[in-house]
């Protein structure tokens, strides 16, 4: 148990230092997909430009797959779009499961459907996205999913800004997995002197106001 334990924790400090030599976190004023403005921004869609740093993830995402969800609870994986659908799509090649893609809207012309792929009644769906924040896109995800007869019983996504998301999905039914948090990135790249004091304080804050 010891040993899992320090092993997380060199993970999320691997992934710590992957976030901080590929610049993904940015200072500022940003309006997140949510509609939230927010003072910092985690960029994740930029993993997959960095191929060795994007194999690592993909490779931390199916550890914690194989070890908190199991290969054999789901019968498909769904990617969340944009940012999702290239973790998706690695890991479900490297799982070798039949891969989804979850539109945000509806499909105007071919088969006019919101999910992309072959989804049969009963199957079970693995959610994967990049970051949860208020978890509407994953709830309107599995709500799409569970209308074409699928079901959803777990998320995965790399990290959880700790703005409600996790806990909103978890009343719904859903259980979300994540690999760090982002007070633990915050505090690990100060720690290491990747970020100051008043960067720190500028997502610690940001926690705060939105757990009031």
């Amino acid at each position: 148990m010891l040993s899992k334990r320090k092993n997380g924790e060199k993970v999320k400090v691997e992934i710590c230092k992957i976030l901080n030599k590929i610049g993904a976190l940015k200072f500022g004023t940003f309006k997140l997909t949510s509609g939230k403005i927010s003072p910092y921004y985690i960029d994740l869609r930029i993993v997959p430009s960095f191929p060795d740093v994007f194999q690592k993830v993909c490779n931390f995402y199916i550890d914690l797959i194989k070890r908190e969800i199991g290969t054999k609870t789901f019968e498909r994986i769904a990617g969340i779009p944009v940012a999702g659908i290239p973790f998706a799509s690695l890991i479900a090649y490297q799982l070798q499961k039949p891969l989804l893609y979850v539109r945000k809207g509806l499909r105007l012309h071919g088969r006019q459907r919101r999910i992309e792929g072959i989804l049969t009644p009963g199957d079970r769906i693995l959610l994967i996205d990049d970051l949860i924040t208020t978890g509407l896109s994953l709830r309107k995800a599995a709500k799409a999913i569970t209308a074409e007869g699928g079901m959803v019983t777990d998320v995965i996504v790399l990290l959880d800004r700790e703005e409600g998301g996790k806990e909103k999905l978890e009343k719904a039914g859903i259980k979300v997995h994540t690999l760090l948090n982002i007070s633990e990135v915050a505090n690990k790249l100060y720690e290491i002197g990747a970020i100051d004091d008043d960067q720190l304080q500028t997502i610690l804050k940001q926690i705060k106001k939105d757990r009031k």
